[in-house]
């Protein structure tokens, strides 16, 4: 999840931070929202309309999350200990669990054999089901974090459910990844087979990564042999998270979606196709990473983005209130990753340590602008002490 920004702030122009121009509204490129309530008159007495949507939350008992990212490495090793004991002495109450990697790896020796099929488990989570029963006695609520379309092992195994390049190999990223085709019906339904076992097992909610095509792929796309329909990028991703909500709605379970933070603060990001609005539609919750170290000079009128955590993160989350507030009922929970770690990558002058006062000043930041719930990333899980996160 830790994407080296400045790759993806080239792609979009962004290197020298946001537009001041008016950019169109993501809503025009949706057209009408079905059943969107229409405003009542002053002293109008506006009946009933059983066709008005209202997003329901599969999950009402659900507390107000605030929580930690969680290796299946640590899940199912010796830090758990150390995890449960800082949730247990905190106001933090949930954890974001590996149950399919950023390799494309299960977590866990699952024997789904529909899930086997396409996939590879490891024993990273030997006993799933003792790890939940253990969340449960620590009241902590389970999301099952779900990485869906960078995934090296499907497209080692099945070439054609990912994109080839001309000398027949499957095409890889500067680090050696490599991606699936979300045109694939096939990678969908995978994908929510895991989820659906994810559910079965006690996880509350599936938390969806990686949903997109590789950074860049506009460029490249035409030199890669992979199956395509007439759809747009954006809407091809778009409609797979639909789908995944309707399939997993019966089994009373939320559905969450990682994003770009700064997809909130752009018109939409056609090359990998993400479009914060349209994806927003049809979640429960929604989860921009706006980690400070991730926007370049200029943004939200900071010259060093990552030395001003509390101005980042407001600027971010002023700029997503305001993509989301068109969609009405349709609009998600936000709940926001945040950052706690050291941006050392950045190099010297272009950030700064961080320690209980960053992290505690992007959490006011959220208070200030009304969003309750986050999610803290550190890769390795080591969680700055004595942060207070009430």
């Amino acid at each position: 999840m830790e994407v080296i920004f400045s790759m993806l702030a080239v792609m979009f122009g962004l290197l020298s931070g946001p537009s001041n121009g008016d950019a169109p509204t993501l809503l025009d490129a949706l057209g009408p929202i079905p059943g969107m309530a229409q405003q009542e008159q002053p002293g109008q007495e506006t009946p009933p309309n059983p066709d008005i949507f209202v997003k329901t939350d599969p999950q009402p008992d659900a507390p107000v999350v605030k929580g930690i990212y969680v290796t299946s490495h640590s899940a199912g090793g010796e830090r758990l200990e150390q995890l449960l004991e800082l949730i247990d002495t905190t106001a933090l109450n949930s954890m974001v669990i590996d149950i399919k990697d950023d390799h494309g790896y299960i977590t866990y020796p699952s024997t789904n054999e529909e899930m086997l099929q396409l996939g590879e488990t490891r024993r990273f989570i030997a006993d799933i089901e003792a790890l939940l029963e253990r969340l449960k006695q620590h009241e902590v609520y389970p999301i099952a974090r779900i990485v869906v379309f960078k995934d090296s092992v499907l497209a080692a195994k099945h070439p054609e459910l990912s994109f080839v390049q001309s000398d027949g190999a499957v095409w890889e990223n500067g680090r050696k990844e490599s991606f699936v085709n979300p045109y694939r019906q096939e990678v969908w339904d995978y994908n929510i087979a895991i989820a659906k076992e994810a559910a079965r097992l006690g996880f509350k909610e599936i938390q969806f990564d990686y949903v997109r095509f590789p950074e860049g792929f506009e460029n490249r796309a035409d030199a890669l042999t992979f199956d395509r329909t007439d759809e747009s990028r954006v809407q091809i991703v778009a409609d797979f998270v639909k789908y995944a909500r309707e399939q997993l709605e019966p089994l009373g379970i939320r559905v969450s979606v990682d994003i770009f933070g700064y997809a909130a603060s752009v018109p939409a990001a056609e090359g990998i196709g993400q479009d914060f609005v349209k994806l927003s539609k049809h979640v429960d919750v929604i989860s921009p990473m706006v980690y400070p170290s991730h926007y370049s000079t200029g943004w939200f009128n900071q010259d060093v983005p990552d030395k001003a955590p509390y101005e980042t993160i407001k600027g971010s989350m002023l700029d997503t209130h305001k993509k989301l507030e068109p969609l009405g009922h349709y609009k998600p929970v936000i709940r926001p990753w945040i950052q706690d770690f050291t941006a050392s990558w950045l190099g010297k002058g272009q950030y700064i340590p961080y320690g209980k006062a960053e992290v505690e000043a992007q959490i006011r930041a959220l208070k200030d602008t009304g969003i309750d719930e986050y999610l803290l990333w550190n890769a390795g899980n080591r969680y700055t002490p004595e942060v207070v996160y009430d």
